[in-house]
């Protein structure tokens, strides 16, 4: 009798939820990657929920600072999340306190997107193959490679590749990405281990050059680039993902109900589609797997991020 009176309170909180409008946290600035691909679930969600989904921009220190606010939110369902790998996973390794941990404070609800890193070289170096990269930079050790700053997925993507393809490189932060950008198309900076949405223009008019998608699958908006292991270096996989989660101690059926809508804005075609335009895979996993997903990524950057001795702080 309490398991039945248990089961039918939970589907009642989960039926009623919600009954105003819901914040979501997103630790980043309005139209970074993060930001447009929420919005664009978020608004699938207005109609299966009845509520609006508030979107509470908040960056600051690579979204440690938003992820931090949504832990210390009431845990309701009324405050969500999105966050992304850094705030999720490497940057545990790289500061040296966030304010919060990922895997005890935060409640999983499902991942959304994944941005694989794309490894693209200027038109003006001469490589048209990841195999022929890895020969260059063995030849001239040092090659430089541009990334939008360190701890940036892009630069742990290119630490992860030093490791993987046994060659040295030289890597070159950068605070602004169109001017990193406009460097790699001119030559001044070779390399890169880019996310889509910010070269997708260059590759199509070929002025740099997708060597691999660093994934296990090819992405649909470039499904002529090969996998890193189609390339030849296989274990090379590296991406920008996106995870909703909520404050711990959220009840189980608001979760449940959030996984499901989430799964469902994914599979629907007009989402997908736009997630093509951004480069962008979509996903769902269930908040179990995203919980053990979340574990499996902060120990393999573990891993890279000592290896190759980054840090960013003192």
């Amino acid at each position: 009798m309490v398991a039945a009176c248990a089961f039918a309170g939970g589907m009642a909180i989960a039926q009623d939820y919600p009954t105003r409008p819901v914040t979501v946290v997103v630790p980043f600035s309005a139209g970074s990657a993060s930001d447009v691909m929420a919005r664009i679930v978020l608004d699938r969600m207005v109609a299966p929920f009845g509520q609006r989904f508030v979107v509470d921009n908040r960056p600051a220190a690579g979204g440690n600072v938003g992820t931090a606010a949504v832990v210390k939110a009431a845990p309701d369902g009324y405050t969500l999340l999105v966050s992304a790998s850094g705030p999720l996973a490497a940057n545990k390794t790289l500061y040296k306190d966030l304010g919060y941990d990922p895997e005890r404070d935060l409640q999983p609800i499902s991942l959304f997107a994944s941005l694989p890193n794309i490894v693209v070289a200027s038109a003006k170096l001469p490589v048209t193959t990841l195999s022929e990269l890895i020969d260059y930079a063995r030849k001239k050790p040092n090659v430089p490679y541009g990334s939008v700053g360190n701890g940036s997925s892009q630069h742990l993507a290119g630490a992860y590749f030093e490791q993987v393809a046994g060659v040295r490189m030289s890597h070159v932060p950068y605070r602004v990405t169109a001017q990193l950008v406009a460097d790699l198309v001119a030559g001044e900076v070779p390399v890169s281990f880019q996310l889509g949405p910010n070269v997708i223009g260059q590759i199509k008019s070929a002025q740099v050059r997708p060597l691999a998608v660093a994934a296990s699958k090819r992405l649909s908006a470039l499904p002529d680039v090969p996998t890193a292991a189609e390339a030849g270096t296989p274990g090379f996989e590296s991406a920008a993902w996106f995870a909703f989660l909520a404050p711990r101690g959220t009840p189980k059926p608001i979760v449940d109900r959030l996984y499901r809508e989430i799964a469902a804005a994914m599979a629907d075609p007009a989402v997908r589609s736009r997630f093509a335009d951004y480069c962008a895979e979509p996903l769902a996993s269930t908040p179990e797997e995203l919980g053990r997903h979340i574990s499996a990524e902060i120990a393999k950057w573990r891993e890279i991020i000592t290896k190759a001795g980054i840090t960013l702080e003192p």
